[in-house]
């Protein structure tokens, strides 16, 4: 199982985005990240300067969006739709992009149930609960 320290994975955002820019080979997975990245322009000075923000700390009270965060998000959505897991995510994400008539914004409501279902795990000291995961999706 990959996990990365916190700077190896925002050393891959890091560099999934400047080989976009500088128009290198992508792999699929940092073609994904890049596309990512794209769609949010408000994270792109942050991106553009590695150097500058490679240890920039964000506020944890949720007054700030931390970019690396958001991203990393989006990526694991993107990833538990590719598998299917858990059960009844790609239904849930099919429901919710006709709702939100995106598949963008169906994925930041889904990273809502996936910080509720991260929450609820290390408040309880357990394994994240993926009935609970698709329990808030079935509510948006």
């Amino acid at each position: 199982m990959f996990n990365p320290t916190r700077d190896e994975a925002r050393l891959f955002l890091f560099e999934s985005w400047r080989k976009r820019s500088a128009k290198e080979l992508l792999s699929p997975l940092e073609d994904l990240t890049a596309q990512l990245i794209d769609k949010h322009p408000e994270y792109h000075p942050i991106f553009n300067d590695s150097e500058k923000n490679q240890d920039k700390d964000f506020a944890t009270d949720g007054s700030v969006v931390n970019p690396f965060l958001h991203l990393m998000m989006h990526l694991t959505i993107e990833e538990q739709i590719s598998i299917g897991q858990p059960h009844g995510i790609r239904e849930q994400f099919a429901r919710l992009t006709q709702k939100y008539e995106s598949e963008h914004e169906a994925q930041h409501a889904m990273m809502d149930c996936l910080g509720e279902m991260i929450w609820q795990a290390q408040r309880n000291k357990s394994a994240p609960d993926a009935a609970i995961y698709i329990g808030c999706l079935e509510k948006q």
